[in-house]
């Protein structure tokens, strides 16, 4: 009986870190997923412009959950499951959406491959270390990368209405084809963000390199 008061005290601390602002912002940035996806189809230029605008604030709410979350100290076990889980929602879909749309193609395809494989590498990774309770801190490239990965995404995604302000202007690609201007800076912005991808993907696993073939033995 002594226990029993301590119960609704826990529940009440619960409830206000699920409506904590941090919070509501991840909870945002999981439902623009659909919302990205269902403006990438409207008819005409519009369409593109809007899913931009959807993924812009999407990408500035990630900024801004983590630093309220920091500087309010609101951080919570909820908002560091769901912040990586919204942040791979936002980049897969729109990969996905991209491909689909032969905006990413051929050879780009493997850069896209390159990032979908990182991400799901290292989800993996922290998940297996995380019941070590060994950390993984992200890295300052890291954190270079994911923003230059947004930045791409972003040129991509507004491409076809962006080369519309170009008309007439391609631009050579290194396998030959031409493409326009925004998605010449898109695809070649993917590229190095892939590259960079490489190396930190190779970073973390270097890290956990010890503690994967320890449990082994």
């Amino acid at each position: 009986m002594a226990d029993t008061p301590a119960l609704p005290a826990y529940r009440r601390a619960s409830t206000s870190q699920v409506f904590a602002l941090p919070n509501l912002l991840t909870y945002f940035r999981v439902l623009a997923v659909p919302l990205l996806v269902a403006s990438y189809y409207l008819e005409g230029y519009i369409g593109r412009w809007l899913s931009l605008t959807i993924f812009l604030i999407a990408c500035v709410s990630d900024f801004f959950d983590g630093y309220l979350a920091r500087v309010w100290k609101q951080t919570s076990a909820l908002g560091r499951l769901l912040d990586p889980i919204a942040d791979k929602l936002l980049v897969a879909t729109s990969l996905m959406l991209l491909v689909s749309d032969h905006v990413i193609g051929g050879w780009s395809l493997v850069a896209a491959l390159i990032i979908l494989t990182r991400e799901i590498f290292v989800s993996g990774l922290r998940e297996f270390l995380a019941e070590l309770r060994v950390p993984v801190p992200v890295t300052r490239l890291a954190k270079w990368k994911t923003t230059l990965q947004m930045v791409a995404i972003g040129f991509l995604l507004v491409a076809p209405a962006g080369n519309s302000v170009f008309p007439g202007v391609l631009v050579p690609t290194p396998v030959g084809t031409y493409v326009g201007p925004i998605t010449f800076i898109g695809l070649t912005l993917l590229w190095i963000s892939a590259l960079i991808t490489l190396y930190t993907g190779y970073d973390y696993f270097r890290a956990g390199w010890r503690h994967l073939f320890s449990e082994e033995e």
